[in-house]
């Protein structure tokens, strides 16, 4: 039987950088969108959370600098779930301050014991995601280890940004704005 060519394609290198791009705006919109949606919800702590997922987001492209990765598109996909993740531990903070607010007063022990009470939520989240991180790269190969090595330390930056980061800025516009009671 003769062979009778149909149509040919070819999948080059432009496919990959075209896919990356993609990655990177659609991570920069959602990034957009949540610090939109924290303003809104949470006001002037919304801000603040959205300077700490900011540097939280510099740490990360920082340190992928450091160990000389590339970004690919898996490590996109790491990023964004880094920013879910890191969003998450603002809001349980935001939330456990919400509650401790409906039973006392005083401003700076709201916030601390709003911070210590989500601590441990943030770490068990954080810690399990780690240790899935991890797994990955042992037992993965190519993209999947990229995919790792970003999460790995997307979620490192994320317990540093949610649970020191945040809680300075806090504290720092609570002791300039010299709040008397707290609105979220």
């Amino acid at each position: 039987a003769p062979l009778e060519i149909v149509e040919e394609r070819s999948v080059g290198a432009g496919l990959g950088a075209d896919s990356i791009a993609a990655g990177q705006i659609a991570a920069i919109i959602g990034m957009v969108l949540v610090c939109i949606f924290m303003i809104l919800i949470y006001g002037t702590f919304g801000a603040l959370a959205n300077v700490s997922l900011i540097v939280n987001l510099f740490i990360i492209i920082s340190l992928l600098g450091t160990i000389g990765a590339t970004l690919t598109l898996p490590g996109i996909a790491g990023i964004v779930l880094t920013i879910g993740m890191a969003v998450d531990a603002n809001v349980l903070i935001f939330e456990r301050i919400k509650e401790e607010s409906l039973k006392q007063t005083k401003v700076f022990q709201i916030v601390k014991n709003g911070f210590d009470r989500a601590m441990s939520t943030i770490l068990d989240a954080n810690i399990t995601t780690l240790i899935a991180a991890v797994l990955l790269f042992a037992f993965g190969s190519g993209p999947i280890r990229g995919f790792s090595i970003t999460l790995s330390l997307g979620v490192i930056a994320s317990m540093f940004t949610a649970l020191m980061l945040t809680n300075f800025l806090v504290y720092m516009y609570l002791s300039f704005a010299n709040k008397k009671e707290l609105k979220l």
